[in-house]
């Protein structure tokens, strides 16, 4: 295990992410954002107008629509370079500036839907008959109409889209405390030797380590450190759920659940659906909770034991290794697939693959600016986790990548309930190949491993848990209640108590603060797509493995719809109904047969 996290400045290049293919230098990003500010005018000069005729609401359309895809590209660019680095001032003054732009943007185009609103649904439905090119824009003026009871007064809609900078500031502060400002005192193995903790080693080489003296102490340093700070953050998360609040009101909704699900027609049923499966299916995660326990030695069981090996001997994947076996497994989806995630991965860099000191905790694919491909970033160690890690956002990628090739840019984007379908669907093709195919024992241990342990006890057991957690804090804010510090550490280690039974041993302080090193919650009801997104993928995974007549296909045009359906439609042409609790309970049953794999393997 190593010691030591270099300095971005002594990665490779070779294993960085391709910046200069997005922006050759600072410089010319800097001129980028000079020359959307003076854009600004002449996008600005379609409002009041767009009712004049087709040509003009045409015209105006593409205008706003080229303003909002670069200011995209210099955001994307900029929240990469920070993202990798979070010690380097001038990445984070840059991500700082690409905010603020973003706010200048948003509040300049908010004329748009208000305008469009007033025009009626009838006028354009004329208008797009008599012209092809505008009725490219069909489904995305059917979604305004249907929200047009929360669309807001042009002066208003301005005033919202300018908010949206400072209200920033809650996550911003978070990311800049623990990301860039803790330092956590170094943990020790059973020597007695000191380990260093860094965000980008805590949650691979750390918390899978054999040495349990080396996850408790890295566990119990990485929380007092949260606990330290543990006002501040509740402080910035109370923050960020008035604003939801804030938000849900502005556009006259009843509560921020339903306001953050009727943006993407999606019915609060499927988010409830989630939450009584998940707690009717419990005792599968006490079962395997158990099993762990008994599997490691253990007397008792606690949080920071969930990534501890049972392998003996943890298998090494080395990075080229890894795209080959994830390349193997996907195969079913046809070589193009194939040949453009490899040349992603070995050619074009897409992936900024190792950890370096400031380098952002977790792993995230960015989606496709214009003239760019996507981007990968992720923290590689050479381990079985990592080789799904990296499976899991080339879902994203590719889908980011087949959505630009087939969509027009107005729906050259997914929503983040589907995004989740199609990084857990590579993780669950990957298994299914790997589970028939491999031999060696500690391999096929270390897979079942990293699908239970890792991929489905943080989707399917943690962002169930933290989506209660979610719904709770912003139930409270909305019936008026004080959110403290102690108040989110009590819910926090009721519900992790709850899922995980009595037999896992609960250190309430530290589990207590989970919720401090999740920043997803500074995107409202985010988490619990990650718990329906694995349970779509494995029921349209199962569908392909099973060799179902076009499963592939369904598949393939599911992940080149972008945004031109809502996402339930989208998800139902591919074969699969997230509306109802049946993915949920098959996802369940996948996982009960991981278990019993595991126990045959175990003895």
């Amino acid at each position: 295990m190593a010691n030591t996290i270099p300095l971005r400045s002594k990665i490779n290049k070779k294993f960085t992410w391709n910046a200069e293919s997005v922006f050759k230098s600072a410089k010319e990003w800097e001129a980028e954002v000079s020359a959307i500010l003076a854009e600004l005018p002449n996008v600005k000069k379609f409002e009041g107008r767009l009712s004049e005729s087709a040509d003009v609401l045409l015209e105006g359309m593409r205008a706003v629509e080229a303003l909002a895809n670069r200011t995209y590209k210099i955001f994307m660019y900029a929240g990469f370079s920070y993202s990798v680095d979070t010690t380097n001032q001038k990445s984070a003054a840059l991500f700082g500036k690409a905010q603020g732009v973003a706010g200048q943007v948003s509040g300049a185009l908010s004329f748009v839907n208000p305008e469009l609103i007033a025009m009626g649904k009838t006028k354009l439905d004329e208008w797009m008959k008599g012209n092809d090119k505008l009725a490219v824009y069909a489904h995305g003026f059917e979604d305004l109409f249907r929200q047009q009871a929360h669309v807001r007064s042009g002066e208003v809609e301005e005033l919202l889209g300018m908010v949206g900078d400072p209200f920033g500031g809650a996550q911003n502060s978070s990311s800049m405390l623990v990301n860039a400002d803790f330092k956590f005192a170094p943990a020790k193995d059973k020597k007695g030797k000191k380990v260093e903790i860094t965000q980008g080693n805590m949650h691979t080489s750390l918390m899978e380590s054999p040495d349990r003296k080396v996850r408790q102490s890295a566990f119990e340093s990485y929380m007092d450190k949260h606990l330290e700070f543990r006002n501040t953050l509740a402080a910035n998360l109370n923050t960020s759920i008035k604003n939801n609040i804030f938000n849900m009101r502005a556009r006259k909704f009843d509560t921020s659940l339903q306001a953050s699900l009727f943006g993407l027609n999606i019915p609060e049923s499927v988010f409830h659906n989630l939450i009584n499966t998940f707690k009717k299916n419990l005792p599968v995660w006490h079962r395997y909770f158990e099993l762990r326990r008994k599997a490691l030695g253990l007397r008792d069981v606690t949080y920071y034991d969930m990534w501890a090996p049972i392998v003996k001997s943890k298998p090494k994947v080395p990075f080229n290794k890894a795209v080959d076996m994830i390349s193997e497994s996907l195969a079913p989806l046809g070589k193009d697939y194939v040949d453009v995630l490899r040349q992603g991965c070995l050619k074009d860099r897409w992936v900024d693959i190792y950890p370096n000191k400031g380098k952002q905790n977790g792993a995230f694919s960015w989606g496709v600016a214009p003239d760019t491909h996507p981007f990968i970033m992720m923290s590689y160690t050479d381990e079985v986790g990592s080789m799904s890690t990296l499976a899991h956002e080339l879902g994203h990628s590719m889908h980011s990548y087949l959505t630009g090739q087939n969509q027009p840019r107005v729906y050259n984007n997914y929503s983040l309930f589907v995004a989740e379908v199609a990084s857990n669907f590579n993780q669950a093709m990957m298994r299914g190949h790997l589970l028939k195919t491999v031999k060696d024992k500690n391999l096929l241990i270390a897979l079942i491993e990293e699908a239970v342990g890792h991929n489905f006890f943080r989707y399917f057991f943690q962002m169930p848990t933290l989506a209660r957690f979610e719904l709770e804090t912003h139930q409270r804010v909305e019936r008026g209640e004080a959110l403290t510090a102690d108040s989110l550490q009590e819910l926090m280690a009721d519900l992790f108590a709850e899922g995980f039974g009595p037999k896992v041993k609960v250190d309430r302080p530290r589990v207590g603060m989970i919720w401090s090193t999740f920043s997803h919650l500074f995107s409202d009801y985010y988490v619990y797509s990650y718990a329906t997104g694995i349970s779509g993928a494995h029921a349209l995974a199962g569908r392909i493995l099973r060799g179902e007549p076009n499963a592939a296909k369904d598949y393939l045009g599911f992940l080149k719809s972008g945004s031109s359906l809502y996402p339930l439609e989208v998800l139902k042409k591919a074969g699969v109904d997230l509306s109802s609790p049946k993915p949920v309970e098959e996802t369940f049953a996948v996982m009960e047969s991981y278990i019993d794999r595991l126990e045959e393997l175990v003895g």
